[in-house]
């Protein structure tokens, strides 16, 4: 847990700002084992109307690519110019059961890099972040663990690496119930994990919402196992926990939740959402055309309620030069 002298200090002039993250992998059944080799990329080419789209409001998007995508040509032929002309990002998220070396066992613990032995999780990094350093010709400073997975080594290895911002941490969630880690009860305000070699964490934004808001922490996760009250409580306008994506939130509960997140002053609101999505039937979130255009009209709608609440967009490089250390 974060002590106060360990949150980061912006520079006021920064002011309050959004960012984009689009976890950018492959195509699989999530309903299914993991496995190696049963996966797809059939969406990489979408990502050029999400990029254009973005380009249009003014958004850095920041795309934290896989194995399997950082070795498609099509990423690069799609995303390339508009990373190299700063209208786009790229950083790193690792699923490690895809991603070499493959010297582990695919099974659900081992899905979680940082449950792997420290030097596989090093190695299978340094393979990933080298890939996406050769596709783009950039070198990426930020990076999430795919299914969140963070473990006693990630930090010393983003460090090594010239990682400055681990954005794995899901505020407000807990897998250990999967053998991952337990985000429950930290911090939604980006903290420094080494402040001497300048790598933070900047949390996704996920916040309480209703009357009993200030006893989310203590409330909601007695009520995972009770899912009908917790409908009922977010239906009575007592108690919702939303996180800040289009997938599986409305427009009006994300509102609610950026009105939350801005009331606890946070200097960052974090967004994310599964790269997949972009295409019809990849995902329980858009399976079908209609459900495609109401994701975009989410987005235009958190877009133009930002701009009225006078948060502006952010990207890697601005929070970077911005943090004061």
């Amino acid at each position: 847990m974060p002590r106060d002298a360990d949150f980061v200090r912006f520079d006021p002039a920064f002011g309050t700002r959004f960012v984009l993250t689009v976890d950018t992998e492959e195509e699989f059944d999530w309903s299914k084992p993991l496995d190696r080799t049963s996966h797809a990329l059939d969406h990489v080419p979408r990502l050029a109307k999400f990029q254009q789209f973005c380009e249009g409001v003014g958004v850095v998007p920041i795309y934290l690519i896989d194995y399997p995508v950082a070795s498609d040509k099509r990423a690069v032929e799609v995303l390339g110019d508009a990373v190299k002309a700063g209208r786009a990002e790229v950083g790193v998220q690792l699923h490690p059961w895809v991603s070499p070396p493959h010297d582990e066992v695919v099974n659900v613990h081992n899905s979680f890099a940082g449950n792997l032995p420290a030097e596989l999780e090093r190695a299978k990094f340094r393979k990933l972040r080298d890939t996406i350093e050769d596709a783009f010709g950039v070198g990426p400073q930020i990076y999430r663990a795919g299914r969140y997975g963070v473990g006693p080594a990630t930090a010393s290895i983003l460090s090594e690496c010239g990682i400055g911002i681990d954005t794995s941490v899901r505020s407000r969630f807990d897998y250990s119930s999967t053998g991952g880690p337990n985000f429950r009860d930290l911090p939604l305000r980006p903290w420094w994990i080494d402040k001497r070699r300048g790598l933070m964490e900047m949390p996704l934004t996920t916040t309480f919402w209703g009357l009993l808001r200030q006893q989310g922490q203590a409330i909601y996760p007695a009520l995972w196992r009770v899912p009908r009250l917790r409908g009922a409580l977010s239906r009575l306008g007592l108690l919702d926990r939303i996180p800040l994506t289009p997938e599986g939130v409305t427009l009006e509960e994300a509102i609610k939740g950026i009105d939350m997140a801005i009331d606890d002053g946070l200097p960052i609101l974090v967004f994310s959402f599964h790269s997949p999505s972009l295409r019809p039937g990849l995902t329980p979130y858009v399976r079908d055309e209609t459900e495609l255009d109401a994701f975009y009209d989410w987005w235009r709608g958190v877009f133009a309620y930002l701009a009225r609440r006078n948060v502006k967009p952010a990207c890697v490089r601005e929070i970077i030069a911005a943090a004061q250390v």
